[in-house]
């Protein structure tokens, strides 16, 4: 048997050098302090806000009480609702906008990357600003006789939906675009061709063929708001804060840092899991 060429071994190593400074920080980043976490929600409270390393899964078991579970059921609720009036906004606004010339879609996509761009402070102090009593819509309402009385809309479950899906909706805008970009003409033009109205072309035949697409949207948003946690508070009321809210009152507030801990690799472990489905049904799409 010949030995490999000197020159091949070296090759081999240049290159995966670009993967090793990657690889060491999701190591350092990702990887510890989640194994960390782990180790943590295993632990067992003690007096003073402290923890001993005594296994116990007691941690988890708290998330079968009513109290937790409610925040739970909320929180997945919460996500699939923002995540559901994102694509139903989200699809036809981003089908009309690949139909603009290009030089008429560039504005809006920059806009939506505004959007991102934006701290969530500012859009939760904003949208309540935007729903207040003194300063928010109620006013222009009142002065269009609508209403006799300008009304404060938060807190309440209104104002962290509408927070939330304006914070989400880019994100639904921007992964849908390549995909309505890339979408055949001829698809629509059949359908047209046979008699259906552009509105049920669109039901019937555009939203059909991307449904792996939409499907793949609807997780990433999921997942983006499962995550939320300034805005539930400036917007809602104790009752309507997510999971992400209540693993900081544990953390912070309550010194419980293994119950804390347990919901944190929760969310995570829910986190990625959507996310490797989201790859998986991209695989299936791209092979279909």
């Amino acid at each position: 048997m010949s030995a490999a060429a000197p020159g091949t071994k070296a090759g081999g190593w240049r290159e995966q050098a670009p993967l090793i400074f990657p690889a060491l920080m999701l190591l350092a980043f990702f990887v510890v302090p989640f194994g960390l976490m782990i180790a943590v929600s295993l632990f067992e409270r003690v007096a003073g806000g402290f923890f001993q390393p005594v296994l116990t899964t007691a941690n988890y078991a708290r998330f079968l009480s009513l109290f937790f579970g409610k925040i739970l059921v909320f929180s997945l609720g919460l996500s699939a609702l923002v995540s559901a009036l994102c694509l139903i906004v989200g699809a036809p606004f981003t089908y009309l906008l690949t139909k603009l010339r290009r030089k008429w879609q560039v504005p809006w996509l920059v806009a939506m990357l505004a959007v991102l761009s934006l701290s969530e402070v500012i859009i939760g102090f904003s949208w309540s600003t935007l729903l207040s009593r003194t300063a928010g819509l109620s006013n222009l309402f009142v002065s269009l006789g609508l209403m006799d009385n300008p009304d404060a809309w938060t807190p309440g479950f209104f104002a962290v939906l509408a927070g939330m899906t304006y914070q989400a909706f880019p994100y639904a805008v921007l992964v849908l675009y390549p995909s309505f970009s890339r979408l055949d003409p001829s698809l629509a033009e059949a359908a047209r061709t046979l008699g259906a109205s552009p509105l049920r072309a669109f039901f019937t035949v555009i939203l059909p063929a991307l449904r792996m697409a939409l499907i793949a949207t609807f997780i990433i948003v999921f997942v983006f708001a499962l995550g939320a946690y300034l805005l539930p508070q400036l917007l809602g009321r104790p009752e309507h804060w997510t999971l992400s809210v209540l693993i900081t009152d544990q953390a912070i507030y309550q010194s419980n840092m293994p119950f804390a801990a347990a919901m944190a690799v929760f969310l995570v472990v829910t986190s990625l899991s959507l996310v490797l489905l989201t790859t998986t049904l991209g695989r299936k799409g791209r092979a279909a």
